[in-house]
């Protein structure tokens, strides 16, 4: 397990790997984990460049931030930052945000 403030956003994150190395993607992306977002805890805005990434939602609820919209997440929810798009996240609910994070190239 890691814990990482990720791109400035408020709080660590806790991030297990599901595949441990980008060699295990053939060379289409760099990460595959399962992330875990404590209450109050945030990812901070970001810009995707040269790669994609997609949030599966598993437990929890939170808000997205989809390209400066706001939108509520649960699970079963899927989002979608494409290249050249923003996107982050907050756990704005009182339970743990838990979900998949894949970045593809």
């Amino acid at each position: 397990m890691e814990f990482k403030c990720i791109r400035g956003g408020n709080g660590d994150t806790e991030m297990r790997k599901i595949l441990m190395d980008a060699g295990e993607l053939y060379g289409k992306g760099r990460m595959f984990n399962h992330m875990i977002l404590a209450p109050g805890r945030s990812i901070g805005e970001h810009r995707h460049e040269g790669d994609n990434e997609i949030f599966y939602f598993l437990k929890g609820s939170g808000t997205y931030n989809d390209n400066g919209k706001r939108l509520r997440v649960f699970p079963g929810d899927t989002a979608v930052c494409n290249d050249g798009e923003c996107h982050g996240l907050v756990n704005d609910g009182d339970e743990p945000l838990e979900f998949i994070a894949l970045i593809l190239y």
